[in-house]
């Protein structure tokens, strides 16, 4: 692997596959180390936080398609599938909460495609402006990345500026759009995809 790329080293300090800490700022004021946003492997502890995060974005978001909030045993199932495929499953805490989620799985289920994975990455709304998103999908890119993954595509439901700029400053670009590709809350939704390569 060449030198590591810049766009992550300007979004975090100290690479690491046990986590690390990046300082937060506090947006009401701009001083920074108000907090510690800290990335980790997700554990089985973490999983009702990561269920609440998850359901509350299924119930009152357009961010997934999904419409029914899975119970926790259901993201435990999902969380070991995703390692069980050797792909990163990150947990974000802020102040000692977990904050955010994201994991990588395969783009799409045949062999040929397991190369490319998919990011899935969501933040407690209140607690944007803290740079939990990037942080989290920094590492998420570098972990793929040494698990020898090609590239990673980005699939953003709706209308989801936040997103679509969140992947952008990391490197992503966009690479096709599906008009009214699901319905949720009863309103055709669009379905945006973004790639990033991984080499």
């Amino acid at each position: 692997m060449g030198a590591l790329d810049p766009i992550l080293w300007k979004t975090i300090s100290s690479p690491g596959r046990l986590g690390y800490s990046v300082a937060a700022t506090n947006p009401a004021d701009g001083d920074p180390g108000v907090s510690k946003c800290l990335v980790r492997p997700a554990t089985r502890g973490d999983m009702p936080y990561v269920t609440a995060i998850y359901g509350n974005f299924v119930a009152t978001s357009t961010a997934t398609f999904e419409s029914v909030p899975p119970d926790e045993s259901e993201m435990e199932r999902r969380r070991r599938a995703v390692l069980d495929r050797g792909l990163p499953y990150l947990v974000a805490e802020l102040e000692g909460y977990i904050v955010g989620f994201c994991y990588a799985s395969q783009f799409r289920p045949r062999d040929g495609y397991r190369f490319t994975v998919e990011d899935s990455i969501y933040v407690r709304p209140d607690c944007t402006g803290h740079r939990v998103g990037s942080t989290l999908l920094a590492q998420l890119i570098l972990d793929c990345v040494l698990e020898g993954c090609h590239s990673m595509v980005a699939c953003i439901c709706g209308e989801n500026a936040r997103s679509v700029a969140l992947h952008a400053s990391l490197g992503f670009q966009q690479v096709g759009l599906l008009p009214e590709a699901g319905c949720k809350f009863g309103e055709w939704l669009r379905l945006l995809i973004m790639q990033r390569p991984l080499r």
